[in-house]
């Protein structure tokens, strides 16, 4: 018989990412031995690429948000289809999560008051979006795997579980391999937590981290658990599209907060084509109240650009669909039109967004 590694855990998260992270940290802080396993090393986790910011309605920019907008808009959102009680939890607890992640070290931007700073985000009434420039996620991970590591927290990096163990109707193991040897390992544990994230690799063009394979899906199927709501694949509307090397490389949504607008081949904003009913009255109707919101302007209505993803993707692959692309393939999304709006643009859009400039800079030599 091949020769298996054996560990022996209270707890055993398979995922390390940010959810896989927090539910690691408050299951050590009842004093129990807690195991994460993860595919690759720490801190590589696809929650790197929120970049844009986390939503929690702390109200530091506009006061007039709470969690009850921060629902309606997370339902309106879903079209009505999500579990509200998830919407209302998630909507409730966001503000004491950011607070919790700055206790434990995490650096946010700030306004001039020294209170965190909030940005305009697709489908959110108000600016609801904690951030740290544009690598919100990278700086979640870092704090998250710190405070994981400090807690004593054991991490058994870059290997993958293949199988869940059971006896009877119980899950008593996983069953992985080091992906670095090849070498079997066994881990015991009286739980067990799933938080793989999705499957996103599925598809060809993507912004989905390449550990998005749908592991935690397969196990918990094999292992006799119903799935649902598999149909519910969230795309982001804005990637790469040129050179080829780069095509889904993640554009983040804080380009079109911070003013960034959607053309088509002839220079049109396409966005102001298609606004469904139910955002109407919360959305502008011309470019210029779209700008004064994005300035920060609470009498303005947020401008198309920042609808909700899933309708911006489908209005950019209607662009695409009718002839209306980029030569590549995609459409334009353009920031630089703000240099006729405010002075120093260039030195605001690399403070606001510096890993969009380093990224296009870098991979596409365009500034």
């Amino acid at each position: 018989m091949p020769e298996y590694q054996t560990f022996e855990h209270d707890v055993l998260v398979i995922g390390a990412g940010g959810a896989g992270l927090r539910a690691a940290i408050e299951a050590s802080a009842a004093g129990i031995s807690v195991g994460i396993v993860c595919k690759s090393l720490l801190g590589k986790a696809h929650t790197v690429m929120a970049e844009g910011g986390v939503a929690a309605a702390l109200a530091n920019v506009d006061e007039r948000d709470n969690w009850k907008v921060h629902f309606a808009d997370t339902m309106r959102g879903g079209q009505y289809l999500n579990n509200w009680r998830m919407a209302e939890l998630h909507a409730k607890e966001a503000p004491d999560r950011v607070r919790e992640l700055e206790a434990w070290g995490a650096l946010f931007d700030r306004t001039t008051e020294g209170r965190i700073l909030q940005r305009n985000f697709g489908g959110h009434k108000y600016p609801r979006l904690a951030h740290v420039g544009d690598r919100t996620g990278l700086e979640m991970i870092r704090t998250l795997q710190d405070h994981g590591v400090h807690r004593g927290i054991d991490v058994h990096m870059e290997c993958t579980v293949i199988t869940l163990l059971k006896d009877g109707d119980r899950v008593e193991g996983a069953f992985g391999y080091d992906r670095e040897r090849g070498r079997f390992r066994l881990f015991k544990a009286k739980a067990f937590v799933l938080a793989t994230g999705g499957i996103g690799r599925a598809y060809k063009i993507t912004s989905n981290s390449w550990e998005y394979t749908g592991d935690g899906q397969a196990l918990a199927y094999h292992a006799g658990a119903e799935l649902m709501d598999m149909e519910f694949v969230q795309f982001h509307p804005t990637g790469m599209v040129w050179p080829p090397s780069v095509q889904g490389i993640l554009v983040t949504e804080g380009v079109r907060g911070e003013g960034g607008v959607l053309q088509n081949k002839d220079g049109r904003r396409f966005m102001f084509d298609d606004i469904p009913e139910l955002y109407k009255n919360q959305t502008a109707d011309n470019p210029e109240e779209g700008w004064r919101y994005c300035q920060g302007d609470k009498e303005a209505r947020r401008p198309p650009e920042l609808l909700t993803r899933d309708h911006v993707a489908r209005c950019i692959v209607r662009e695409i669909k009718a002839g209306r692309g980029s030569p590549h393939g995609g459409v334009f999304l353009d920031i630089s039109w703000i240099k006729g709006k405010i002075p120093k643009a260039a030195e605001h859009i690399k403070k606001k967004l510096p890993s969009m400039y380093h990224q296009f800079k870098q991979l596409a030599d365009i500034d």
